[in-house]
Formats: C-alpha cells, structure tokens, sequence
C-alpha cells in the first residue's frame, strides 16, 4: 500500500560507527571499500511522505553503480536497505551520516565520504538545522565541489528537497501558514534567504516546495517569490511536488515527474512570474498590506504535470515554456487571496510582450477614460482578433464593442471605477497589453 512505510528485510549488516566526541553516527550497509565510476549527475526532487520507487531508481542508476551518501540531522539508517537492495538497482554501498550536532560539519570522515559518494541524499527533517548546521562549512564546499567537479547525483525529500535552490525558505523561525505569509508578507515567519548553500545548475535562479498535496502550500510559495523580487530584484521561478511525486532533472535540463497517476493524483508544479508582461512585479509587497500580484490575473504562469510510474510527462527547465502531457494555469492574489484559473501557455518572444509604449500598430485612447475606449489600428497590416479586458481580481469582463472603419469603440459605462488590464491579440499570436483607468 502507498501510504504504508515500506519495510524492507535485509540480511546485509548494518553497522554503525560513532564519531568522535559524539558529532555523528555512521549507517554502513554493503562495501566498505570505496569504488569509483562515473557518475552521470542530475538532481531528484521529491515531496515528502513515501519515496517514490521510480524515482528513486533513477537517482540510484545514475550513480552508474557507485556509493551512496545518505546525509541527515535526525533518525537512522531507515534508507540503507532500501537504497541498497530494496530497488533492485547495483550499488556498491550505501552510507547514512546523522549530523548529531555542527561539529560534523568538519569533521574528517564526513568530508570524505562526501568525496568518495557518487550521490547524495539529503533526507526529511527541518531544513533549518540543514542550514544551520551546513551552510558555510566544509561540508557544503565539499557538496558543491562533487557536483561541480565530480557530477555526483543529488536529491532529498521534504527539508532535503526544500534546500536545494538557490534561493529557499529557511524555516530559520519556523514554518509558515499561507494565510500567514498573504496578509503580511514581511511576517517574521517568512525567512527567504539567498545566501550561497547548494548550487546547482538548473536550479540557480529557482526555489523550491514541498507537501504540495495541502493547497496551502500555494499561496505562501507566491509569497516567497514576491518576497525574492521585493529583496533581491530577481523574478524567480519554483519547483514544487506532491507528496509522492518526484521531480528529476537530468544535466540536459529536461525533468521528468514521476509518480502514481492515474490510480493517484500526484502533481509538480513549475511556476514563473509572467514574462508575457513588461509590468510584472506585484502591485503590493509590503509589511502594511496584504500581498496583491493580481495583473488581471495573469501574475503568474505554472505548468502543472501529473507524474506518472515512467516519468513520461516533461518540462524544460532551459526555456521555461514547453513540457509534455500537462496543463497551464494562471496564478495570481487579490488583497491576500490565492486564485488560480486555466491559462495558455508562456510564450517570451518578443511579439508576445507589453509592447505599448513602443507601439505604433496600435493607439489607445482616452486613458483614463469615463464612458468608452477607442482601440485604433494605424498599420493597416495588423489585424485585431481578440479583445480583453481583465479587473483586479482577475476577472475576464463581458465586452460591447463596436467597430466603425479602423476604429473600435469599447463601452465602459457599465464598469466601476478602477484600474483594468486590456490585452489586445492580433491574428499573428502578438499581444500587447495596457493598463486602462476608468474614472
């Protein structure tokens, strides 16, 4: 059953090491002998609860029958028989290392091993004690030179997961609650940091979540990317999984999700601000208001995948605009309010951004405006397919619209008074996008 832990027999002996003066313990389940291969990299993100088999299997063979590094602050060597012979996949060891406290971190023989595994796993806990324990030490140096220089294999679930992006959610002051982090996105319990940890490479501009099955988790991972543009000036993207699903990104940038769809619904999520847009920073990020990133409820862009047991469905982490076998959504807040809505997909060309103010094809007019918007097409080569008009809580507005020549005339004497996003698309796919005032 999924939701049983696995308990996996083994006549392999487990034998544990204790460091000295107490910093770690040591797990070793087959070879003490260390073997080199050539490991094939990649990084495997996974969403809490039960490991997924498939997954995992792929993490083991890209060790290419190398030593497995399990590294954790808490428990024991749950992972050592499972990893070593519960997946059918030849390894030629499997190590767990419980940091104990912060000494590990520089201790000889935890660094070594770090040198010698050919994959790492970072297990569940609170990523906090990871960071704190970690960041800025030799093990972390020692981590990041195996990726870089060696291409190790990385992954972990859960807090193992959720420190795996350049920038990530500490938990420095504990977790936090959507509804916490949407009415006060500078509440104390909102610690996004960006100080240099894990560095990968398809994960430099990222941050990622976990425990996705809880649509709680949505609205505070839109806080932290607003919180990142608010701090840093960078428009991040997120990775986030299901419990059960798994996310694995091979070194050409293609990840693959896995999971049990369709007997579950096992989702990851691939979410980015919307480059479609010139204006795409949040209309409110601050510690008086409640966080709005609404943009007519185009904000922001995911792509939602149901991982299956194959990890057929794909997205591709170069461009951030195609994948394989899932669904676009439109996600956005509204005064602290998390929505989201069918979209289209992202398209970042040129033609598909807010070209107004460069515009000549098309003038806008009055702006503001009481009663009505004239629409006028100066370049006869640009034909108008769609019109929409789009309030601040995203909501997609019914249109009275007359054409009289080159001239469409937009009633607006029904609609309140505000500020209104106005898309216009051309037959070509361009879309120009514009803010309209109705006073």
């Amino acid at each position: 059953m999924k939701l049983m832990n696995r308990i996996i027999l083994s006549i392999l002996t487990v034998i544990p090491f204790l460091g000295f003066g107490q910093s770690y313990t040591s797990y070793l389940t087959g070879s003490a002998t260390d073997i080199v291969t050539s490991p094939s990299g990649g990084v495997c993100l996974m969403g809490g609860a039960t490991e997924d088999d498939n997954a995992m299997k792929w993490f083991l063979q890209r060790a290419n029958g190398g030593d497995i590094l399990v590294l954790r602050a808490t428990g024991s060597n749950g992972y050592n028989s499972y990893l070593y012979s519960g997946l059918g996949v030849t390894v030629n060891s499997v190590e767990t290392i419980v940091c104990n406290n912060a000494l590990a971190s520089s201790d000889p023989y935890v660094i070594q091993k770090i040198q010698q595994a050919e994959a790492i796993w970072f297990a569940g806990g609170d990523q906090w004690t990871y960071i704190n324990y970690w960041r800025n030490s030799p093990v972390d140096s020692a981590i990041n030179q195996a990726i870089q220089q060696k291409n190790i294999v990385i992954g972990g679930t859960s807090a193992g997961m959720a420190i795996q992006g350049k920038y990530y959610f500490s938990a420095q002051n504990g977790t936090v609650t959507s509804a916490a982090a949407l009415s006060n996105p500078f509440n104390s319990l909102v610690t996004v940091d960006s100080s240099a940890f894990i560095n990968n490479n398809f994960l430099a501009n990222t941050i990622t979540d976990t425990h996705f099955d809880n649509p709680d988790r949505k609205g505070r991972l839109v806080t932290f990317l607003a919180r990142i543009h608010t701090e840093y000036g960078v428009y991040a993207n997120a990775i986030a999984c299901d419990e059960y699903t798994a996310v694995c990104i091979d070194t050409n940038g293609i990840a693959r999700v896995f999971g049990g769809h369709p007997t579950y619904d096992d989702n990851a999520y691939f979410i980015q601000s919307n480059c479609e847009l010139t204006i795409q920073s949040p209309e409110n990020c601050s510690s008086v208001n409640p966080l709005t990133w609404n943009l007519g409820g185009l904000a922001l862009k995911t792509y939602q995948i149901k991982g299956d047991i194959t990890g057929s469905k794909t997205f591709d982490l170069n461009t951030w605009q195609t994948g394989t076998g899932g669904i676009w959504y439109n996600w956005y807040v509204s005064n602290g309010s998390f929505n989201e809505q069918p979209g289209t997909a992202i398209n970042c060309s040129p033609l598909a951004t807010d070209n107004f103010n460069s515009n000549t094809k098309i003038v806008i007019y009055p702006n503001p405006t009481r009663d009505k918007l004239t629409i006028r097409a100066n370049d006869l080569s640009f034909n108008i397919n769609k019109i929409i008009l789009y309030n601040q809580v995203g909501q997609n507005l019914p249109l009275n619209i007359t054409q009289i020549g080159n001239e469409i005339h937009v009633d607006l004497n029904n609609f309140q008074k505000g500020i209104y996003l106005l898309i216009i698309e051309g037959k070509q796919g361009e879309k120009y996008l514009n803010k309209i005032i109705r006073n």
